[in-house]
């Protein structure tokens, strides 16, 4: 029988492995668009002619002040650092100059950002340019208090945001497993908001019924009906964003898509241009289904690769097996993570959840649910193995560990496959009907 040779990504390097052609189901890649041919041009374009509200240059007024959210380094493939300086140059033009304009880090919950980190994000140039600031979600003297969304929660943000008088976000717009996409409104919440908003907005990713685990309308693709996003959207009506910028990458991580204008409806074309991309139709779900994060950085740690395992989820049979590439150097980080796997079941990792609620609490939970679901092998670093069983998962050293182990637990003489060589951002769909 033929062979199928494929080689995916594995932190710095790559892996290589063959599957019989015969067994193959499905490679879900996605379909790739060009990137801007010249990017300054399209940006600028975009802010002259944006998406149901007047060119930015009419929105600003001479001498406003101008908070501008920027994503964390978590969020470094939105290449911040390229398009900025369009940004301000159309600012400056408007009668905005540099003095008036504050970047907030939008960290959300996540770590501070460090100052070599502000000149990776945004560039030197910028950084010497016009303030740049780490959001603290933390920091009472600094929440502005705005009401309460229609489920409760109460949104308090960042007075800098808040009290500027023009407030734009940026983004990029890709899959989010919670609630359906990335960009948008999460540059407010969670990434302006305090603490006890993105506690009590998260909480919405959770089935009503304590211990009953995540939401099944917490997923990706998914916002109609979706109780996350739908309260992290009336947030965001209530810090009133003034305009929007939102970036969407090719397969190869070049901008390929620059939506700028209302804050909704952009951002929701945005979605539109995700979903030709990395929305993948499939006939039907694979025995074994074998995906990597993409490498280094997506790989760096085991709460990264979560977004893997669920794409990876979407693709599998019931009862099948998953095989994740995922080197970790950092497996450890966060160490909170970890921590959660000290619930010896999930109900009670649920209920505790809810008293204390964190991303990576969220993070570990639905780690243990896909792992309920299919048994799931990881090939990492050996030194990872016993963190790796911690968290439920399969530790190999080696590809051809994996796969033995995956062929093994599947116990078919010829299994179906499917690979995804870019599990962090494609989907994998059911065909309706299927």
């Amino acid at each position: 029988m033929s062979q199928r040779t494929f080689t995916l990504n594995y932190g710095k390097r790559n892996v290589s492995f063959k599957i019989p052609a015969g067994q193959l189901l499905h490679e879900v890649i996605g379909r790739n668009q060009p990137p801007a041919a010249d990017l300054r041009a399209a940006y600028t374009q975009a802010l002259d002619h944006p998406i149901d509200s007047a060119p930015l240059r009419e929105v600003v007024r001479p001498g406003d002040t101008v908070a501008i959210t920027v994503s964390d380094i978590t969020r470094g493939w939105q290449r911040n650092a390229d398009t900025l300086p369009f940004l301000l140059d159309v600012l400056n033009a408007a009668g905005v100059p540099d003095e008036k304009v504050t970047l907030i880090i939008a960290v959300g919950a996540h770590r501070k950002n460090t100052p070599a980190e502000f000149i990776e994000l945004c560039g030197p140039q910028v950084c010497r340019r016009v303030r740049v600031v780490n959001h603290d979600a933390w920091d009472a003297d600094n929440a502005v208090f705005l009401g309460r969304t229609s489920r409760g929660t109460p949104v308090e943000a960042s007075h800098l945001a808040v009290d500027a008088d023009k407030l734009i976000l940026t983004g990029g717009v890709i899959y989010h497993y919670m609630v359906g996409y990335g960009g948008g409104r999460k540059s407010v919440m969670p990434g302006i908001c305090s603490n006890t908003t993105i506690q009590a907005c998260h909480l919405w990713s959770l089935e009503p019924r304590a211990g009953a685990g995540r939401s099944r309308l917490a997923q990706s693709k998914m916002t109609d009906g979706n109780p996350a996003h739908e309260d992290m959207m009336e947030c965001a009506s209530l810090v009133r964003p003034d305009f929007i910028v939102n970036v969407v990458p090719n397969l190869d991580g070049e901008i390929c898509g620059i939506f700028a204008g209302n804050w909704v409806s952009a951002w929701r074309k945005a979605t539109q241009q995700v979903d030709a991309i990395y929305g993948v139709e499939i006939q039907e779900k694979a025995d074994i289904v074998i995906a990597t994060a993409g490498g280094y950085p997506r790989d760096i740690n085991l709460y990264q690769t979560t977004k893997t395992m669920d794409n990876a989820v979407h693709a599998v049979k019931d009862g099948g097996v998953s095989v994740i590439l995922s080197e970790c150097p950092d497996i450890r980080e966060p160490l909170e993570y970890f921590r959660w796997f000290d619930y010896p079941t999930i109900a009670e990792h649920d209920r505790a959840l809810r008293t204390d609620y964190t991303i990576a609490g969220w993070c570990a939970l639905i780690t243990r649910e896909y792992c309920r679901q299919s048994p799931t092998i990881m090939l990492t670093r050996p030194e990872n193995a016993e963190l790796a069983r911690r968290a439920g998962l399969i530790p190999a050293a080696t590809i051809d560990e994996a796969l033995k182990m995956a062929y093994d637990r599947c116990g078919q003489q010829a299994p179906s496959v499917t690979v995804l060589p870019n599990g962090a951002n494609t989907l994998p769909c059911l065909a309706p009907g299927k």
